[in-house]
């Protein structure tokens, strides 16, 4: 008969481990890493900066840092998460030196109309889009991304494009749940008054074409 090994309560995350051999002194561990994330960190690098030279060097100071300072890594979080908060830190000094005597903050925020705001905004993008590629699709919502203020937009690509969750995100850029709740929503609600408006504009060119032909 054959015997049923117990299930691990905790089971170990496989960077964990990748972790402890890079401390142990396996550098190669580290590159696994490095080509594990490197993708994800140069696109939320991207999204704060918004520019492209710039993305290329906070991706690479974020994996040097981040070997740098591996023994402050306690391991209370998944390592990735870890790793997004020093890419955020690193792509926020980019853009303080940018700009120059204008500071920039996660925090920053906008002033917007909120008077009843739904809670649940699951379906949030417009129908009329049916109409478009998928390809047209990502590029218009890409741009559409690219137009919401920094705070906005580094959370809503952590939670809907990364997949990270609250709790992570929150933990990633050092704010509270309930700041990350509230800027998810306000970015999904002008994201939808930002699409809408565009496609509004896409359908009055049409007809007004379409008049004229």
């Amino acid at each position: 008969m054959a015997t049923i090994q117990p299930i691990a309560e905790n089971e170990q995350h496989p960077d964990i481990a990748l972790v402890e051999r890079v401390r142990a002194g396996d550098v190669s561990a580290y590159d696994t890493l490095v080509r594990k994330y490197e993708r994800q960190i140069f696109r939320i690098s991207m999204r704060i900066t918004q520019n492209r030279e710039d993305a290329e060097d906070v991706t690479q100071d974020t994996f040097v840092k981040g070997f740098e300072k591996l023994d402050q890594f306690q391991g209370n979080s998944k390592f990735y998460t870890w790793l997004v908060r020093i890419a955020v830190n690193e792509s926020l000094m980019r853009l303080r030196k940018r700009r120059t005597g204008k500071m920039v903050s996660i925090d920053e925020d906008v002033e917007t109309e909120e008077g009843s705001v739904p809670r649940d905004l699951a379906d949030w993008a417009p129908d009329p889009e049916q109409n478009y590629s998928q390809a047209e699709l990502n590029k218009i919502l890409d741009k559409t991304i690219k137009g919401l203020p920094p705070g906005f937009r580094v959370v809503f690509e952590l939670r809907d494009v990364q997949g990270l969750s609250t709790e992570e995100t929150a933990e990633a850029l050092g704010l509270s749940i309930p700041a990350v709740k509230s800027r998810l929503l306000r970015a999904r609600l002008q994201l939808r008054e930002r699409l809408t408006r565009y496609f509004k504009r896409k359908r009055a060119a049409a007809s007004s074409d379409g008049r004229k032909g």
